[in-house]
This record gives C-alpha cells, structure tokens and sequence, in this order.
C-alpha cells in the first residue's frame, strides 16, 4: 500500500537540518577537495620583496603564476610534487657546476616542508604553509636557473670580459612550467643546454678529485728526458701524466726511472691536448704547462662553464663555429661536425673579436681592400714616397663606390684613413693577394671576415695568431666547395675556373649560415678529458676576476 508523506514545516526543518550536517560532515573536513589554495599578485610581490636575494625574480614569477592564473605550481593532490626535492637536490651539488650553493640556500626549504608536513590537522597553517613554500621553491628555482642557464656574471660584465655574442635569452617563467607540467621526478629538465658543459663539469669533478689529493707534482726546470734512458724526473713525470697513459699500462703503477715508450707517447698526448709542439721532449713550454698548479685549471674550467652559459639555449642546425684559441674552425651541419681545419687568428695588438653574425656570400678571386689602421700607418706613408709603391704591391686607387682608377700621384695621402679619404686603396687578385683565392662574407661593423692565405706555411705552426683580426682558413677551396654545394653550377671545377680568371666574382649562399667566433681555453670530451688552450687574448685573466669576486 502507498504511503503518502505530507510536506509540513517541521518537516522542511527536518530536511534543512539534515542537509547543513551533511554539507558541514563531508564540505568542511574536505574542503581542500572543493577549493585549491592560491597564491595573488600582491602576495609574490610582498614575499618576494622580503627577501633582498629574491628582489630580482619577481618579474619571473609574476609571469609564471599569472600564465596560470595564480593557482600553485609545486603542489598536486595537496602534495609537493617530485620536482621540489630534485631542485634542492641540484641546490645542495650547484658547487659541481662551480656555483655557490649558499646562493640559492635562502630560504629553509627543508625546515618549510617538514613543518609543512607535520601541519595536517591545521587547515589555514597548511593553506599558508603550501602558498610559502610554492613561492619559495619557485624564487629559488628562478635565482639558480638564472645562473645555471644564462650565466652568474650580467650581459655588462660579459660585454668586460670582451664577449659580444647573443646571450642565452632563456625564459625561465616557461622552464619552470616545462618542468612542473611534465611532472618527472628525474632531471631532465635540469640538464644543461650544451653538452660540450656537461663534459667541462665532469672535468671539474676530475680535477677536484686530483686536487683532494694533494694535486700533482712539480716537474724541476730544466729536466730531460731520453727514451731508454734512466732520469730522476721520471716517476714525478709518471704520477703526473697518469691521466695520459692507457688504463692497463703497467707504467702506472711502475717506480721506474727509465723514460719509456708509453710514457714518451702520453708526453705527446699532453702536448697535443695542451696546444703546444707535439715532440715528446720536456723542452721549456711543456714543463711550464705541467707545473700549472690544479687549482688554476680548475679556475679554468669554471670560467669556461660560465661561457656556455651565454652561449644561445641552442645553434641552429647548420653553423660554423672559430674557437680562437684553439685556432680551428668547424662546420656543422645538422648539429654534426661535417669539416674542420686549422685558422690563424689576430695576433694581441689586433685581437679577432667574439662575436656572431651569418655568413651571406663566397667572394673568388677578390680583392683586397686594405683597412683604414693599415692604410694610415703602413700604406700611404710609402705611396706619398714612391708613387710607383702601390704598383711594385699590385695595388690600385679607385674612387669609392666605383671602379674608377686613379693615378696615386693625384691622391692627397695625407688624408688617408680618415672620413674625408674619398679613395679606396686595394690588392688585385693573384698571387700577392693577402686574402688568397677566396674570402667568406658575413656583414658586421668591424670589417672582420674569413680568407685564404698565400702563406700556408704558418699552419704548420702550434699557435697561430698572426692576422691582423681577420680568420686565415687553411683549407679554402675545400670549405667554398662544401658552401656552394646547394649553389646550382658552382662545383669545385667551376669554382677554379672562375680564380684562374683572377676576376673577382661574388656567389651568394643560397641560405645565410650563422658564424660563430668564440673563445673557449678548455674544451672536454666524454669522459672529462680536458684540452686546455693558452689564454693568448688575456680574456680568462679578466674574466676570472669578475666570477670568483661573486663567489
């Protein structure tokens, strides 16, 4: 039998009683199910702000938490998320990455997590707790990424230390949401963005490991050594170059005093990972590199980290890259090393700068146009002289902006190298041609480009800084071939042809390629090998100074 419930007013009492418990029983206990907390842009600039280290990120993580409409970025389920333990993991190391962990240990973050999970039965302590530590964990993450990825020293002081590439423009907002929204409790996304760092660093890691014990031992001035012959030197020299010989090698271990076969063949991977003659003697330079002390190699390595931190986040896929005190070029070709040779650089008193631009054009058979500085000083003296000079040099006077040719006794040299010089002095091409059979074009300010040379000879020697700034190739033709390859026509049979007219031609690239002139005095490979090179700009000296004085 139906029964019939009749709605009276103590019933609807009833019913509203019943739905405020329910509502009270399960809304409130659980009220983080219902709600998240979130953070608000006067509560990150007021934080923030608190926190003098922090002053700098605000910016950042207003744009990050705005990008997400202010709701906390470390927390999921109420709970932090891996990441948060991996940045204090990477905080605690940063001194592996020649950092100062004490700069990024500004707030205790343990002390704040472990309070925070010990505030469960707390509602508003927990709500206040997850909006301090979401906060803290992303202005600390903001002031160690601005180091780890952009570089500890600003774009003034690397400008001081003589470096005029693009810097690395990282934006950290979108790193920080990369790492968070991929929710990996590795570190993927705290891997740096080169690996020729991460090789420097396990480098780091090596030399530190020699420097805990005691470093390496003084090699006496003046020492020899003779394969198969006994030397007191030796056993020093074995401890010394134990990183040089091969991992079975008996020679390890060995207290002999004869200078072996081995020992001489590590003397000579030395000397080539050193950028010094390859001879296998203790001449005079070898022994001064080996008594380097560790502590200064260490040094070394550091500053070189801190360049690939200004290095852009990645090169294109095709590139070419002058490391100039290593005096080689190499191209690559999506991100692989397709062709590489040696270079002469700027001797000290006219530095080949550090800088980037793209390369737009082959030049066969150019022309030299000689520099204002050259022209002042070493050219127009001798022409105001001797007006068969420039003749006896294969040189020419042409008004500027055309072809026009005139007579060097009609030319006010007096005036020359100055903005009122309305003349153009140059070398025809041919065999006097300082520029060779070849000069690579990428436009920039200071005149600065890549060329052949008629003086091969100079490869042949360990350090080659003997331009004027300009970067000597010493395979010319081979790297026109490789450019022009996309170039319909232009082979390496057209390409002589077109030097044996000795009439300059202009062959544009069919796509611009990114040139790159860097100065990196210690390059690593895999395994932490370093390769050092000598400083012979003077800029490690200068940058040394700017990175330590911050530590």
């Amino acid at each position: 039998m139906m029964k019939i419930f009749f709605i009276t007013r103590s019933n609807v009492f009833y019913l509203a009683s019943l739905l405020l418990f329910f509502f009270l029983a399960t809304g409130c206990n659980n009220r983080k199910t219902a709600e998240k907390t979130a953070l608000d842009s006067a509560y990150i600039v007021s934080y923030m702000n608190a926190e003098p280290q922090f002053k700098d990120q605000i910016g950042w993580a207003k744009s990050f938490y705005k990008a997400r409409s202010y709701q906390l970025g470390w927390f999921k389920n109420n709970e932090l998320v891996p990441q948060a333990s991996k940045l204090i993991q990477i905080i605690d190391k940063s001194a592996e990455e020649g950092l100062d962990p004490k700069d990024y240990q500004v707030v205790d973050l343990r002390g704040l997590i472990n309070q925070f999970k010990g505030s469960a039965k707390n509602e508003d302590l927990r709500d206040s707790l997850e909006k301090k530590i979401d906060l803290a964990l992303s202005a600390t993450y903001f002031n160690w990424a601005a180091d780890y990825y952009r570089g500890l020293l600003g774009p003034r002081e690397s400008k001081k230390a003589d470096w005029d590439i693009k810097l690395n423009k990282m934006k950290l907002d979108l790193s920080l949401k990369s790492i968070l929204d991929e929710n990996k409790d590795d570190d993927y996304y705290f891997k740096p963005n080169h690996v020729e760092y991460a090789n420097l660093k396990k480098a780091l890691a090596n030399y530190r490991e020699v420097q805990s014990t005691g470093g390496w031992p003084i090699i006496p001035v003046g020492s020899t050594v003779q394969e198969g012959k006994s030397s007191a030197v030796v056993p020093l020299l074995n401890k010394r170059l134990a990183g040089y010989l091969v991992k079975d090698s008996t020679m390890l271990s060995s207290d002999s005093t004869t200078f072996s076969k081995n020992l001489k063949s590590a003397l000579k991977q030395f000397q080539s990972f050193n950028g010094i003659a390859v001879t296998g003697r203790l001449d005079k330079k070898t022994i001064q590199i080996l008594n380097i002390p560790v502590e200064d190699r260490i040094k070394q390595i550091i500053i070189n980290m801190e360049r690939w931190r200004w290095i852009p986040q990645s090169f294109e896929p095709d590139y070419l890259i002058v490391n100039i005190p290593e005096f080689r070029l190499h191209v690559y070709e999506k991100g692989q090393d397709k062709m590489t040779m040696k270079v002469i650089v700027g001797k000290a008193l006219h530095s080949t700068p550090i800088f980037n631009d793209k390369m737009e054009d082959v030049v066969l058979a150019p022309y030299w146009n000689i520099p204002p500085g050259i022209l002042k000083r070493e050219v127009a003296p001798q022409a105001a002289r001797d007006p068969g000079y420039l003749a006896s040099k294969d040189m020419e006077v042409v008004i500027r902006g055309s072809n026009t040719v005139v007579d060097p006794k009609n030319v006010n040299w007096a005036a020359a190298g100055t903005s009122s010089f309305k003349y153009l002095v140059r070398r025809k091409p041919g065999p006097q041609n300082d520029l060779g059979n070849v000069k690579f074009i990428f436009p920039n300010s200071m005149n600065i480009y890549l060329h052949d040379t008629p003086g091969d000879q100079l490869f042949n020697q360990s350090k080659r800084d003997f331009s004027h700034g300009c970067v000597r190739v010493e395979r010319p033709i081979d790297l026109a071939v490789y450019l022009l390859r996309d170039v319909k026509g232009w082979d390496k049979t057209r390409i002589e042809e077109q030097i044996k007219k000795g009439k300059e031609r202009y062959v544009a690239l069919n796509e611009k390629l990114p040139v790159y002139l860097v100065y990196f005095t210690a390059s690593a490979d895999a395994n932490g090998r370093v390769r050092f090179f000598e400083d012979i700009y003077n800029h490690d000296k200068t940058l040394k100074s700017l990175y330590f004085s911050k530590l």
